[in-house]
């Protein structure tokens, strides 16, 4: 567990577990419906994720083959990360060549935009991958729009490695180097 202290409230990450899923997804219907709203419908598609049997599965698959964290704030889950030991096979990611870790879910409420919530679970990734001993934290993200969550991760130091094409969905790959302590 991780408390990161801002200016208004404390946000709280917690390992996750299956009882999760509902409030993931609720957060996922949140960010599609944002997302919409200012007219990206290329990322994430129309349909909210809970509507979506596939995405479903897919979502309580993470929180129990996957190593899920929950941040809170005030008790209310307001963001997702996901963790794991590599990208899902299905993607068409080179692999890495040494050990890394990976992310497979960041997602945060919409409702709560602003407030550092995404960049809070960045960073405990990066604790956490540290704490495992690995020094390669990697992520893969929407790189279509303007390249906003490209940014947003370059921003929060990765650096973008490898682009990629899934389905007519423009992908890229960044990396973050991991010091050990």
């Amino acid at each position: 567990m991780n408390d990161i202290t801002g200016t208004v409230k404390t946000i709280r990450i917690r390992p996750g577990s299956p009882q999760d899923a509902p409030a993931v997804l609720g957060m996922l219907d949140s960010a599609v419906a944002w997302m919409n709203a200012r007219g990206n419908t290329e990322q994430w598609g129309t349909t909210p994720f809970s509507q979506r049997p596939d995405r479903v599965e897919r979502v309580e698959r993470y929180t129990i083959e996957n190593t899920p964290y929950i941040a809170e704030l005030a008790g209310t889950p307001v963001g997702a990360l996901v963790l794991d030991d590599g990208p899902s096979p299905q993607m068409p990611i080179p692999e890495a060549e040494e050990p890394e870790r990976y992310v497979r879910l960041l997602v945060t409420d919409r409702t709560y935009a602003g407030r550092g919530i995404g960049a809070a679970l960045l960073a405990h990734a990066v604790e956490e991958t540290r704490r495992a001993g690995v020094e390669l934290l990697r992520v893969d993200c929407w790189a279509g729009g303007g390249g906003e969550l490209v940014a947003f991760y370059e921003r929060n130091g990765f650096v973008p490695t490898d682009r990629f094409v899934e389905d007519g969905w423009p992908g890229q790959v960044l990396a973050r180097r991991v010091p050990a302590s």
